[in-house]
């Protein structure tokens, strides 16, 4: 009855952790959220009037499918600024969240059968999208001995003359790893020479600890293989408004903005007016959030270093903690389903992100001190409560 391609869709587990700890809330009880990836913070006003400004000036109809012209001139105004690299408007696609980027791209570039590298632990999407269009997923392994970042050498071995795609995600979901130059520059000694793209996930760039951000687009001859994806949801508080965009060569946009055009048409029109406004307006706000992040960050970490069988590298970006806890005597993905149901604390098992993640939990941290502390407490009672 079914196109046999649905069975090799994959999901976001986040989202159905996310149902569950709203069901038991219904039923009464108490939980705390650490499972979804969005900031705990609102909308700064400026955008959100923005947006009532775009509305009441008619911005109600279809625009084109790439984004307006108007937004994508912003957009690769701050990109050519931000990395150092040439972009204008043809380089820009603006889509319905960041999630069309990496399916689009996928379908733009992959034929069944080609390969395509992904991280692993990594965002479930792009296992999920690969594998759908009936492409081979390979898998690059990220070890928290490497503080998760890519060992270059295993990337040299598993690419092949087959291997049409490398997808990168810095700073990354769900370890928070970062990478540094040096590792941007071997991976573009790599990939340079081949015919392959790279989709660089850039939408954590802005939520950044320590170091710099290096988006391989900006290295010397990367920038017509690489495909930057970035959006409005973490940085700005956008999730629910769902804009996102792709920079990329002219000739990529057009395929991509042809995809856009069969599916969605086009991205909300006064949506995107507001996040013209989040780019180019003050970023006050946004500075704001991240140096709360770098303290809620540091309670989690310490927090959890604390407990019984519990070990946490301290992330260098995005808002998420991945802490081993193999020491625990269960199952990862049953310990993340005991936390919510028994201690209320609602979390991901690492293997919601790829095998890589056994032995591991994501927890955000887009939560307040209090409500973090709670967590911590609550998971190490049901340790201790475990190991007696």
């Amino acid at each position: 009855m079914f196109a046999s391609r649905m069975s090799r869709l994959g999901t976001e587990t986040a989202f159905e952790v996310l149902a569950r700890a709203k069901e038991l809330e219904r039923q009464g009880r108490d939980v705390v959220h650490l499972e979804i990836g969005e900031p705990d913070f609102d909308t700064p006003r400026f955008i959100k009037d923005a947006a009532i400004e775009a509305l009441n000036s008619g911005y109600t109809h279809y625009g084109p499918s790439a984004g307006l012209v108007e937004v994508r001139e912003a957009i690769a105004r701050v990109v050519s600024e931000s990395r150092g690299i040439p972009v204008d408007a043809t380089n820009v696609v603006v889509t319905p969240g960041a999630k069309p980027i990496i399916f689009f791209t996928i379908l733009a570039v992959l034929e069944e059968g080609d390969e395509a590298i992904y991280p692993n632990p990594g965002f479930p999407i792009y296992e999920s999208m690969i594998n759908f269009i009936g492409a081979k997923a390979v898998s690059l392994p990220l070890r928290e001995e490497r503080d998760f970042s890519i060992d270059l050498d295993e990337l040299r071995s598993l690419v092949t003359d087959r291997t049409k795609l490398i997808i990168l995600n810095s700073p990354h979901n769900p370890t928070g790893g970062v990478l540094t130059r040096r590792d941007m520059e071997g991976i573009a000694e790599i990939v340079r020479d081949r015919d392959l793209f790279v989709l660089c996930d850039e939408v954590y760039c802005k939520i950044l600890y320590e170091g710099e951000h290096v988006s391989l687009a900006s290295l010397p001859g990367m920038q017509d293989r690489t495909i930057i994806l970035d959006g409005h949801s973490k940085t700005y508080a956008m999730t629910g408004w769902r804009l996102g965009y792709g920079v990329m060569r002219a000739d990529l946009a057009a395929h991509v903005t042809r995809l856009m055009t069969n599916s969605n048409s086009c991205t909300n029109v006064f949506v995107q007016r507001a996040g013209m406004e989040a780019l180019t307006g003050p970023q006050d706000e946004v500075d704001a959030m991240v140096r709360e992040f770098r303290r809620r960050r540091d309670v989690i970490v310490d927090g959890l270093n604390r407990l019984p069988g519990v070990s946490c590298k301290k992330p260098k970006g995005a808002f998420y903690v991945f802490p081993n806890v193999k020491q625990v005597p269960m199952d990862t993905a049953k310990l993340a389903r005991e936390l919510l149901d028994v201690a209320g604390v609602a979390a991901l098992s690492g293997t919601s992100f790829g095998a890589n993640g056994n032995g591991y939990l994501r927890f955000s941290y887009a939560n307040s001190v209090e409500n973090i502390e709670k967590a911590v407490s609550r998971v190490g009672e049901y340790l201790a409560k475990l190991k007696g």
